[in-house]
């Protein structure tokens, strides 16, 4: 039946291909410290994209000083849902480790290499192709949304929500911003963690002393901070804060020894936590110090240092309520601070946790597009990570459909060096959401 559809996005790879290379090589990192004209010039390639295939209405959405959102439509035939396409056309920035230049794609084995081929601008030439491969003919409304800051915390989302919220209404939300399980094997995301964090001060002393005179009967603020994150977790590494709910996942076939293989780990390093890998990645809490201000070693003197403060990070089971968990990290933090030192715990980021709704009409149009272009029905997995996306268009447009797709496998290596994609996943996961258009506007 859609044997036509296979072979017009076959033969049209080469183009997205192409599409993609071009917005790897444009180094759009939206964190701070990086050149913010080349995120607007990734949205002006993105939206030039977007028009050549036939997209109304281009333009770049902008709120404040944030970073460009690139948005287009195609609206509805007569009677006809609509679907919002979304991804990002940010990236991290590139970090140490890699083996070629980041942002100057280069193919080995079959992936394509380079920061962004996977998260996310795979998700922006996917919707590129898909609508190349349908060619004028869309049975759907379809609008794309690529978002231009969702690497850097999506800081002005609900700004932007509020500004720009009734043009992206939709029946039906795809995120392209997640992956299969394995390379060949089509997954939805059905779950992702939370996330909370919060900067904590420990104060000992109003100004430094001399180690020499005054050591030994003061706790200096390092130390103290030190044994403070330190009761964050349980001998066995499990996270101590009490309060916070967790659940179970199915194992799959994950092992310690791939796990350990995908985070690059020292052969000594230990597992932390209980229970199934799985669990622990998407269903558990999980507790991190991201960042310690404190005096370079290079700066060290013969001082007490008197004011030490760490960044912790908390993701979220699903269906654990971050106001709830910042009150219970806040309470173990000032609970646990010894010897007496102050403590303030300044509260950060808050992203919800989700889990989405496998029972609508988008999961099986997606589900029948998975099985035209693998040949093979999807299975369901969670993530630990959080896309603060996915709870705010949940909360925007609660009567929506929400799914949470993508091409990246268990080799992509996001946020991390050597980042890559599987191409003939890319290629699959055109003809997949292309098949999946046509099903909803036949259904």
């Amino acid at each position: 039946m859609y044997e036509e559809i296979v072979s017009t996005v076959t033969s049209q790879f080469a183009a997205t291909r192409t599409d993609l290379e071009d917005l790897v090589r444009i180094p759009s990192v939206s964190a701070p410290e990086y050149d913010p004209a080349e995120v607007v010039r990734s949205a002006e390639a993105a939206a030039h994209l977007l028009e050549a295939v036939g997209m109304q209405d281009v333009g770049l959405l902008r709120v404040g000083d944030a970073h460009p959102a690139v948005f287009g439509e195609i609206p509805a035939p007569p009677g006809a849902p609509t679907v919002l396409l979304y991804a990002h056309h940010d990236v991290q920035p590139p970090g140490d480790g890699w083996t070629a230049e980041p942002f100057e794609p280069r193919e080995q084995d079959g992936r394509l290499y380079g920061r962004g081929t996977s998260d996310d601008k795979s998700g922006v030439v996917m919707h590129v192709a898909t609508l190349r491969a349908l060619d004028g003919t869309v049975p759907v409304g379809v609008k794309v949304i690529l978002e231009g800051e969702e690497e850097s915390g999506s800081a002005h989302l609900d700004e932007f929500l509020a500004s720009h919220g009734a043009a992206l209404a939709a029946d039906v939300i795809v995120i392209a911003d997640s992956g299969n399980w394995r390379t060949g094997l089509p997954s939805f995301t059905t779950s992702l963690r939370g996330l909370v964090d919060c900067v904590v001060e420990v104060r000992t002393k109003q100004h430094a002393v001399h180690s020499g005179m005054y050591g030994g009967v003061f706790p200096e603020a390092l130390t103290t901070l030190s044994r403070l994150i330190a009761t964050l977790h349980d001998d066995r590494g499990k996270v101590a804060v009490a309060g916070l709910v967790g659940g179970d996942a199915d194992p799959l076939d994950l092992t310690e020894e791939e796990l350990r293989s995908q985070v690059a780990v020292h052969d000594t390093l230990e597992t932390i936590g209980t229970g199934t890998l799985t669990s622990r990645l998407w269903r558990q809490p999980a507790v991190s110090v991201l960042a310690i201000d404190a005096p370079r070693i290079s700066d060290a003197v013969n001082a007490l240092v008197p004011v030490a403060r760490a960044k912790v990070s908390l993701r979220l089971a699903p269906g654990q309520d971050p106001d709830e968990a910042m009150g219970a990290l806040r309470e173990h933090l000032e609970s646990n601070t010894p010897w007496g030192a102050q403590v303030t715990v300044t509260p950060g980021s808050v992203v919800h946790s989700f889990e989405l709704d496998t029972g609508g009409p988008g999961y099986s149009a997606f589900s029948e597009g998975f099985r035209q272009a693998w040949g093979r029905a999807p299975i369901e997995v969670g993530q630990g990570g959080s896309i603060p996306f996915v709870a705010a268009f949940s909360a925007a447009f609660p009567t929506a459909e929400i799914l949470l797709t993508g091409v990246g496998d268990e080799k992509s290596r996001a946020h991390g060096p050597d980042e890559s994609l599987d191409l003939e996943e890319l290629r699959r996961g055109c003809i997949a959401q292309t098949v999946a258009l046509i099903e909803l506007g036949t259904s």
